[in-house]
């Protein structure tokens, strides 16, 4: 089992960044699929990017592509997700999650899940 704990989230104006930070605790980071998914008010949970195992896969909804880069540190159990351009339909509440599959890019793949941080870019 693997417990993670989000941070970076914040207030931001559109075209500014932030850059979100996930760190897992246990012995299994490295052989989980990682992804960050996010949900706005009144909307359903959705994957903003993925990433494999090994790193070497990522996806990356049609919203974030371009704008968002995902990564990870196995050597210190931490996920990334690096936002630039940020827009105000970005606003929403983020979530790192963990996979038991190598890759996942479905929201129902996902097993462990952070508390979430809350994003709001201002237009």
């Amino acid at each position: 089992q693997v417990q993670l704990v989000e941070s970076g989230g914040g207030m931001v104006q559109a075209g500014g960044s932030l850059r979100l930070s996930c760190a897992a605790s246990g012995r299994t980071f490295s052989r989980h699929g990682m992804g960050w998914l996010r949900q706005a008010p009144g909307k359903e949970r959705e994957i903003v990017s993925a990433l494999s195992r090994s790193g070497t896969t990522t996806y990356y909804a049609d919203s974030a592509k371009g704008r968002f880069t995902i990564s990870r540190d196995n050597a210190k159990n931490t996920v990334y997700l690096q936002m630039n351009s940020l827009k105000p339909e970005d606003t929403a509440v983020y979530y790192c999650a963990a996979s038991n599959l190598v890759f996942a890019t479905a929201v129902s793949a996902y097993e462990y899940w952070g508390q979430g941080t809350q994003v709001t870019v201002s237009s």
